[in-house]
């Protein structure tokens, strides 16, 4: 499995993807805040989120890219990048398998444009291309209509629904399946 993620910025036609900068902590908080409501039902750490959460994201972002176990990006529109509209995320889960998963939200005021498709677009080519992995896995929130819609889009396939998955507040949540492999990427 190749490993060479360059951390110079992605473009798209919109967007710029970028890694996180100690500097992010201020646009990546007023980001979660303004989303906040509709973060909390879908998301573990949003229950207990402030602005020391962002801070020490950004610096564990900023070690895991250089220590090649997570690429987190952040996602600016091209002609606005001083402002956070969401975060796009992809590491390997399984170096053997040639396995990754892929992470996403945008934030409340940005969604339905198309930019979480897009921002997921890029670093799918980050997973198969960069880190030459064979399979993208997803896990959303049973009933995040918003994200189910992005992982269609993107061209997963739909495998199941993995029970009690991931705690949030007091109450455990399943969780979808959904996977992509380098061949279907390819023949798109």
């Amino acid at each position: 499995m190749a490993n060479l993620v360059h951390s110079q910025p992605r473009y798209t036609d919109r967007l710029m993807l970028r890694p996180f900068r100690r500097r992010d902590v201020g646009t990546l908080h007023e980001a979660v805040v303004a989303s906040m409501g509709e973060l909390q039902p879908w998301l573990p750490w949003a229950d207990s989120y402030d602005k020391g959460f962002a801070q020490r994201f950004i610096r564990e972002s900023v070690g895991s890219w250089a220590e090649r176990r997570a690429y987190d990006f952040t996602i600016r529109k091209i002609d606005e990048q001083d402002r956070h509209i969401g975060n796009v995320s992809v590491w390997p889960t399984s170096v053997q398998n040639e396995i990754g998963e892929v992470g996403y939200w945008i934030r409340s005021d940005e969604t339905g444009k198309g930019y979480g498709s897009e921002a997921v677009g890029v670093v799918l080519g980050v997973g198969f291309e960069d880190m030459g992995l064979h399979k993208l896995t997803l896990r959303i929130a049973v009933g995040n209509i918003g994200s189910e819609a992005i992982a269609k889009r993107s061209g997963f396939t739909y495998e199941g629904i993995l029970r009690d998955e991931v705690k949030i507040g007091d109450e455990w949540v399943d969780h979808s399946s959904w996977s992509l492999l380098a061949s279907e990427w390819r023949n798109r």
